[in-house]
């Protein structure tokens, strides 16, 4: 008996779609996505090359930290030694002192970099007149627009021992070369260049907050406070959320040009840090290759804080970047 081969067909209301349809192919897609968004593409270009040259490319040197570096045979050319840079690292006498330098002063700028300019937003949210709103939005920012060697110049003179503002009432002792004092001073100062800039984004989300909830909760009787703990907090919770997280990518990155300015002899042993140490070892000593082990070793560990933190957040409050 003869078989006629028919093609299958789903019933659909008003009609019926063939099952063997041919799905269309990855190029087909693509083509017709560039020719629906192509304007998007072009806008978007040059991003996405500068990102490719400055951020991708220079990746491709991270094998320096697993080669014995020889400069006439260039960053492939040295011959493979795993990861005896990274041990060397770690067996380093000072490696104990620098990991937790830097922890330190990374966790105190962290903390404190995070808790005040949300302080802060809270604070200028609450001022009724917009003059004085303005005035003291654009005071507190400034700071952040001064050059970091202006800065520790400043640290510097104010805090010379006997003669500057702040250091006569310590005496004869030098904040700036005291080891015990100097991550205080450093984070201090931190917080006071970039806690106005940093309030900014969340001033953004109190400003999107409904005005209804406000006048509600002044007819309920709430006070200032109240304000602040019921309307103003949840409203910019999921933003400081997403913030924390992106920040705990650079847990172990302390700015390196502030620090280094700030070093000397005697706080020495109190602010040598990853970066100083990748520096004076890569490009002082000329050991490339053990210096971008421990750039490496460092970014490891940025990302695996991220993921982790990434991870907690997303389990916690729903909240992450990705």
């Amino acid at each position: 008996m003869a078989t006629h081969m028919q093609s299958a067909s789903v019933a659909v209301p008003g009609g019926s779609v063939s099952s063997n349809r041919p799905k269309p192919g990855f190029m087909s897609r693509l083509a017709y996505h560039l020719q629906r968004y192509w304007q998007l593409w072009i806008l978007v270009a040059p991003g996405l090359i500068f990102m490719f040259l400055f951020a991708y490319v220079p990746m491709w040197g991270i094998q320096l930290a697993f080669r014995e570096f020889e400069p006439s045979k260039g960053l492939t050319g040295g011959d493979w030694v795993g990861f005896k840079y990274f041990i060397q690292f770690f067996q380093s006498p000072l490696f104990g002192q620098i990991m937790w330098n830097t922890v330190r002063i990374s966790l105190w700028t962290l903390v404190m970099g995070f808790i005040f300019p949300i302080i802060l937003a809270l604070l200028i949210n609450q001022i009724g007149s917009k003059k004085v709103k303005g005035f003291v939005q654009t005071v507190t920012y400034m700071p952040h627009f001064i050059s970091v060697v202006v800065i520790v110049s400043m640290l510097n003179i104010f805090l010379s021992p006997g003669s500057g503002i702040i250091g006569r009432f310590f005496g004869d002792t030098s904040l700036m070369g005291n080891s015990g004092a100097i991550t205080a001073v450093y984070w201090i100062s931190e917080v006071w260049q970039h806690c106005g800039w940093n309030c900014i984004i969340y001033l953004a989300a109190l400003s999107g907050v409904d005005t209804s909830l406000y006048e509600a909760a002044k007819m309920d009787g709430a006070s200032r406070l109240q304000l602040i703990r019921y309307v103003d907090l949840p409203a910019i919770m999921p933003t400081c959320t997403i913030l924390l997280i992106m920040q705990m990518g650079s847990v172990l990155n302390v700015g390196f040009d502030k620090i280094y300015l700030m070093q000397n002899t005697l706080n020495q042993t109190a602010t040598e840090v990853i970066s100083t140490y990748t520096y004076k070892i890569g490009i002082l000593g000329g050991q490339f290759e053990y210096s971008t082990a421990i750039g490496l070793f460092n970014t490891v560990i940025n990302f695996l804080f991220l993921m982790i933190a990434n991870g907690i957040s997303k389990k916690v409050n729903d909240a992450s970047i990705f």
